[in-house]
């Protein structure tokens, strides 16, 4: 199983507002995240895989909510010319004369809500 770049999202990363000193050095932790196809997930759980997540469209039309989030005031941080350079999958499908994931058209998003300057910690908001 292999990862590539999937659609266009828009993100943007910001510089830190806290220092190292901010933080509690002595007491880190870790975790392991191991991305599992259907075949391995069924041999590590011994269960069915979840069900396929949703298509954009799908999830739009169930009336899902988007959520659009604007740093007015914080200025992004440069991106990678290495990561700028990555093909989407749609992209390398299209010079292979192939049309990959032709579930995830582009779509514009209903039901969007703007975070604005609210902060997200641990799931909520």
């Amino acid at each position: 199983m292999g990862l590539a770049p999937g659609g266009r999202m828009r993100q943007e990363i910001y510089d830190a507002l806290y220092g190292l000193d901010d933080w509690d050095q002595e007491y880190g932790q870790r975790c392991f995240v191991h991305i599992a196809n259907s075949c391995a997930w069924k041999a590590i759980t011994a269960e069915m895989p979840p069900h396929v997540p949703l298509s954009a469209k799908k999830y739009t039309q169930a009336a899902l909510p988007w959520f659009e989030y604007y740093g007015e005031t914080a200025r992004a941080l440069e991106g990678s010319a290495t990561l700028k350079g990555l093909k989407s999958v749609a992209e390398m499908g299209k010079e292979k004369g192939e049309t990959p994931l032709p579930e995830n058209d582009t779509l514009t998003p209903k039901n969007v809500i703007p975070l604005g300057k609210k902060a997200v910690h641990d799931g909520k908001w």
